[in-house]
């Protein structure tokens, strides 16, 4: 394994993707005007069970490159993209669902249409060794910091 880079991590992100399904929850009971045991037990077995959903994938998110290949992991999810097969790497702060818990995020193109994005701690490094593993046809990709991020 050549590289391991962990997600760069954006904190107000977090608190808003914790944050967001507690008040919800606690909107929620509130609103049905319960003070049962029972009910309280289960808000609190929920809050428990995102919050451990979240810190799974916060652990195990991680970018590899290994021999030819990218390798994105993510609690139970995982990505195997050939470097070959990248098009294209740009910046971007696209909110969509990815393996990234930073919106400083890099927009990765590859195969047939295919992206994702990911958030490197350190995209210099990550962009300078992936370079390293692209044949000399492939070398076209710029550095994401040189270009602008889609908005």
């Amino acid at each position: 394994m050549d590289g391991v880079y962990r997600s760069k991590i954006d904190v107000w992100l977090i608190v808003v993707v914790v944050g967001v399904p507690v008040v919800v929850l606690d909107f929620l009971l509130d609103g049905i005007g319960t003070n049962d045991r029972i009910a309280n037990l289960l808000a609190l077995v929920i809050v428990a069970v995102v919050l451990g959903i979240f810190a799974w994938l916060y652990w195990t998110t991680r970018y590899s490159i290994s021999g030819d290949f990218l390798l994105v992991k993510s609690g139970p999810f995982s990505w195997v993209i050939p470097i070959e097969d990248i098009t294209s790497i740009e910046s971007t702060r696209n909110a969509m669902s990815s393996p990234a818990f930073s919106l400083d995020r890099l927009l990765i193109r590859y195969g047939n249409n295919a992206q994702l994005m990911i958030s490197p701690k350190d995209k210099t490094h990550f962009m300078a060794e992936l370079k390293k593993h692209l044949k000399p046809q492939a070398a076209r990709l710029d550095t994401a910091q040189e270009k602008k991020p889609n908005v």
